[in-house]
């Protein structure tokens, strides 16, 4: 897919604020430093819409982007590492669960994984909780240029074995660095987006 038009929209904490319209939208869920905004700028082919930061936690809002003004991104707070009050992450855990849950426009969840390790127990618990759910997700695992290619399946199956993956779901390797698996996550996505 060419990304023409690319914008962030709102940063919303809540239904009030979330875009009115019925643009499909595509979640990305991972933990604080898994590369979430640098897969969003490889896929946009732009640098810096979304904001890399070298201080996980950092994005603490549902982040919209709009694209080709015809559906949406909706960067969700990562979980893991942020450095915040246990108070302030349960209304993070709250806001997000409301969006994941109550939002009709939502076609998938795009998971990512660091592929360089397996999969951490945060990763499994919201694996795990986006399937009770019924929620389609697409698992994407980063960082697979800093593995030998020739290490990659047996990664590949350390993150399906580890978060227990159901064998009908996609599994993308993904490098931000060189656009790997960028192309076949255009196409996993567009069959959702197109529903």
């Amino acid at each position: 897919m060419k990304v023409n038009t690319a914008e962030i929209v709102i940063s919303a904490v809540g239904p009030k604020q979330y875009p009115e319209g019925n643009l499909p939208e595509i979640a990305l869920a991972g933990r604080s430093n898994v590369g979430k905004s640098s897969f969003i700028n490889k896929m946009i082919h732009r640098k810096n819409l979304a904001r890399t930061s070298s201080r996980p936690g950092k994005t603490q809002t549902l982040n919209f982007y709009i694209l080709n003004e015809s559906f949406y991104f909706v960067d969700v707070p990562g979980y893991g590492f942020a450095k915040v009050s246990k108070t302030e992450r349960e209304a993070w855990g709250k806001m997000i669960e409301q969006y994941l849950v109550e939002r009709d426009q939502l076609k998938a969840v795009v998971q990512l994984v660091d592929l360089r390790h397996p999969p951490s127990k945060d990763d499994c618990l919201m694996y795990d909780w986006l399937k009770y759910h019924e929620l389609p997700v697409i698992i994407v695992a980063t960082k697979s240029d800093k593995i030998p290619k020739g290490k990659w399946d047996k990664h590949k199956k350390v993150v399906k074995e580890t978060l227990n993956m159901d064998p009908t779901d996609k599994i993308i390797l993904f490098s931000s660095e060189t656009g790997h698996g960028k192309d076949e996550a255009w196409g996993v996505l567009n069959s959702y987006l197109t529903k």
